[in-house]
């Protein structure tokens, strides 16, 4: 007989985000809690926390226990935002008089050979209004495509580059010396334009606004394109959840299958604490 569940699941919409009660991510949780937050991000994809009283070492140590951390290869330099005291933590501010958001949907580094796992947000700083966070399910963004365009898109292969980084570190004073040493270490890389999710095994549309650049052995207009039709994907409500931050919110979502943006109309000072989980190598 199965062992009792020690969370309760409470979904947000039919496939994507999930509402985890019963949990006081500050504790020490057992291997079997772990393991049941675990299945519940590769079935929901994105899981909300509420109520949570979290300090960074604590969110350190929660991250921690579902795979190795990664220290972003852009802190500390004039981009995102480092605290020399953690270097796996990522800080995302935004105030009045210098706005952070990114309104374009993204996976975070699918410019890097292995993408993030997924990560874990914290609020400590509520904005007085808006900067909601929202997600969409690329796997339903596959699934629910025609199988003529589940067939064209099948062996596809897309670029992934940094790009935007490079103009925002040119901006900020970043010497091109430097730039040309992180392009040298961080070239472009290729990943499918279908991912198969390596614990559900399901299909998923593997390109985002911000990082996919071209589609492999396609001339520049019809890959740009075909990109086109399969960034508004994202954009589809049937395939979206928003969430709205309040004091003591964690979100934990799965990079893998989903795309996130942040909506551009935060009033006042927001801060958010990033912890990432390694990925694996997009098949």
């Amino acid at each position: 007989m199965a062992a009792a569940a020690q969370i309760r699941v409470e979904r947000c919409q039919a496939t994507l985000g999930a509402e985890i009660l019963g949990v006081n991510l500050s504790e020490d949780l057992s291997d079997e809690l772990i393991g049941e937050i675990s299945d519940a991000l590769v079935a929901h994809k994105v899981l909300f926390f509420r109520d949570q009283n979290l300090t960074t070492e604590q969110q350190l140590a929660f991250t921690r226990r579902f795979g190795p951390l990664e220290i972003h290869p852009f802190l500390g330099k004039k981009i995102l935002f480092a605290d020399p005291r953690w270097p796996e933590l990522v800080v995302v501010e935004s105030r009045p008089e210098a706005p952070a958001v990114s309104e374009s949907w993204h996976s975070d580094v699918s410019w890097r050979m292995t993408p993030s796992l997924g990560s874990v947000l914290r609020i400590t700083h509520c904005p007085d209004s808006g900067g909601n966070t929202r997600w969409a399910d690329m796997t339903a963004a596959y699934e629910g495509l025609s199988d003529a365009m589940q067939s064209h898109l099948s062996g596809l292969v897309a670029v992934h580059d940094w790009h935007l980084f490079r103009k925002a570190l040119l901006a900020n004073g970043v010497s091109a010396d430097r730039i040309a040493a992180l392009q040298e270490e961080y070239p472009p890389v290729e990943h499918p334009v279908v991912r198969t999710h390596p614990v559900s095994g399901r299909k998923l549309i593997y390109v985002n606004d911000n990082f996919a650049v071209r589609i492999k052995g396609m001339s520049e207009e019809e890959s740009n394109e075909l990109l086109q039709k399969l960034y508004k994907l994202a954009d589809i409500p049937d395939y979206r959840v928003v969430f709205s931050w309040r004091p003591g919110s964690v979100v934990f979502w799965d990079n893998r299958s989903t795309q996130h943006s942040v909506t551009g109309d935060v009033q006042g000072y927001r801060r958010l604490e990033r912890t990432t989980v390694i990925g694996d190598r997009p098949f």
